[in-house]
């Protein structure tokens, strides 16, 4: 017989089964946070015991590193899909903001508070450097030809966080500046502290990326 790859109905069970389990933490994530999260609380609603969930995930510290595996493919697949369709700096900024603003819980489970006691592993990493290495290739793309500045020197012997990428210490500034600054905007509009004050998140976050675009680092 023919080799195929189509799962067994077992496989296909076990597939659903994970996919509910973390719909159901995704719940209790919105409603109080990564730190309440409770695999016996999510065995009680899917009508299973306890031991029978621990067959799927084998702890909390696994699920939680399954959701944020989720959410930082789905953040690189969004950024490099937009870098592949010709987007600049400007638009992959655009595109981080949509995707933050489609599910701010999930963002938030990436570039939040850490929860308390987990510790991501290192393939995490790994994902997340496919994300700045899309950024880094776009902000090459400006050439900065301003002076060298203190922290672009102290650049030149720390740049571990680029993941091998051959950029100039200026063009991990210009990222590095990129990144902080519009997560701080992102950050504080989607936690709500833009609220009740008179102006639009959105016209902020394009003036902190026109002034970003316009430095010369």
């Amino acid at each position: 017989m023919a080799k195929t790859d189509a799962q067994t109905p077992r496989e296909r069970y076990r597939t659903q089964v994970r996919a509910e389990v973390k719909e159901r933490a995704w719940e209790q994530i919105a409603a109080a946070g990564a730190s309440a999260l409770s695999l016996n609380a999510i065995a009680k609603q899917m009508g299973m015991s306890g031991p029978a969930l621990y067959r799927y995930f084998a702890g909390r510290d696994e699920l939680i590193t399954e959701l944020i595996r989720d959410a930082y493919r789905s953040l690189a697949d969004t950024v490099q899909a937009a870098a592949a369709d010709g987007a600049d700096l400007a638009g992959l900024a655009h595109a981080l903001r949509d995707w933050a603003l489609e599910d701010p819980n999930r963002y938030f489970l990436i570039y939040g508070t850490p929860v308390p006691g987990y510790h991501a592993p290192e393939d995490i990493t790994g994902i997340s450097s496919g994300i700045m290495a899309t950024l880094l290739d776009a902000c090459a793309e400006l050439a900065p030809d301003g002076p060298a500045t203190p922290f672009g020197t102290h650049l030149e012997d720390h740049r571990d966080w680029a993941g091998g990428h051959p950029a100039p210490p200026a063009t991990l500034h210009r990222a590095l500046s990129f990144w902080t600054r519009l997560h701080g905007v992102l950050s504080l509009e989607l936690a709500g502290h833009f609220a009740g004050i008179d102006f639009d998140p959105a016209l902020l976050f394009a003036a902190e990326l026109n002034d970003l675009l316009a430095q010369r680092t």
